[in-house]
């Protein structure tokens, strides 16, 4: 049982219309990030910055999901 208010059809819209931009930019980062490691003179910097992005994505993208649905089970 969930304590809190349920979300507004706009809301809804919101995250729904945020979440599918975030799951662009991280399919987007997971091909860079893959071309850039099958590189043998690739920026390792550049590269820790991708994964690390990439990990930020995924927690927002969670979180976000959460929101749609509070009711899965964790």
């Amino acid at each position: 049982m969930s304590w809190e208010t349920p979300l507004t059809e706009e809301e809804r819209r919101q995250f729904q219309a945020r979440l599918a931009d975030l799951q662009l930019e991280h399919r987007d980062l997971d091909a860079a990030i893959a071309h850039l490691s099958g590189d043998s003179a690739h920026d390792e910097l550049a590269l820790k910055r991708m994964k690390k992005r990439k990990l930020l994505l995924k927690d927002e993208i969670a979180w976000i999901e959460r929101q749609l649905d509070p009711d899965v089970p964790a």
